[in-house]
């Protein structure tokens, strides 16, 4: 059993965990603290993957500056719990488990926080799978995922289209992916459609973990 790729990074939401009820009673508290109309749910995924700036000016039609402190009332309710109420996807810990022991290198790229990330790493016991976690700040330093794939090159800056992969659930995964000159692989039981992932120009797709599986080990 080997990895087929020395680096393997990943995206969080929709690829490692499914963060759906903890992501969107963060937006609904967020809606709420600011006066607008909470939608269903249902229509509330569309804000997981992109940067919540972005989703909030789009989505819920409000400017910068409103999107901003948007963000800073997500963010309260998240830390207060919305970041553990989360899954992980079944397959996940094992898939991350054989990645190391074949040799790779296993990254997290998420537009997440990194200080949340970490934690919701650790939640899952799956922390101590990883060489690097790299994330968005705070402060959003690091808001797009184009950003965070700059921050994972500063540190290991030998990565490239033959020795890795990008393995995300929406477009801004894939694109990025692209942007650098890596690979990439779609998965199909997040959030991203097929179409999507396609459009953007995943290089594959997995419906599953044991088919991801197949993609980054070779038995």
């Amino acid at each position: 059993m080997k990895a087929r790729f020395k680096y393997n990074l990943f995206d969080l939401d929709g690829t490692l965990t499914d963060p759906a009820l903890g992501i969107t009673n963060s937006v609904m508290h967020a809606l709420e603290k600011t006066g607008l109309p909470v939608p269903p749910r249902e229509e509330l995924y569309r804000y997981i993957g992109p940067p919540l700036v972005f989703s909030f000016q789009t989505y819920a039609g409000m400017d910068e500056a409103a999107a901003e402190k948007a963000l800073l009332y997500y963010r309260e309710r998240f830390s207060a719990g919305g970041l553990f109420e989360n899954e992980i996807y079944p397959g996940i810990a094992e898939l991350l488990e054989e990645l190391k022991r074949g040799g790779g290198k296993v990254i997290l790229a998420t537009g997440k926080p990194e200080e949340f990330a970490a934690m919701i790493l650790e939640h899952f016991g799956i922390l101590k799978y990883f060489d690097f976690v790299a994330g968005n700040t705070l402060d959003e330093k690091r808001p797009e995922k184009r950003d965070v794939f700059g921050h994972i090159l500063s540190r290991y800056p030998d990565i490239s289209g033959d020795n890795t992969v990008m393995v995300g659930d929406r477009c801004y995964d894939i694109l990025a992916a692209k942007e650098f000159g890596v690979r990439s692989v779609g998965v199909l039981y997040g959030f991203g459609s097929e179409e999507e992932l396609r459009n953007a120009g995943a290089d594959a797709a997995a419906d599953t973990v044991e088919t991801l599986r197949g993609l980054l080990i070779r038995d």
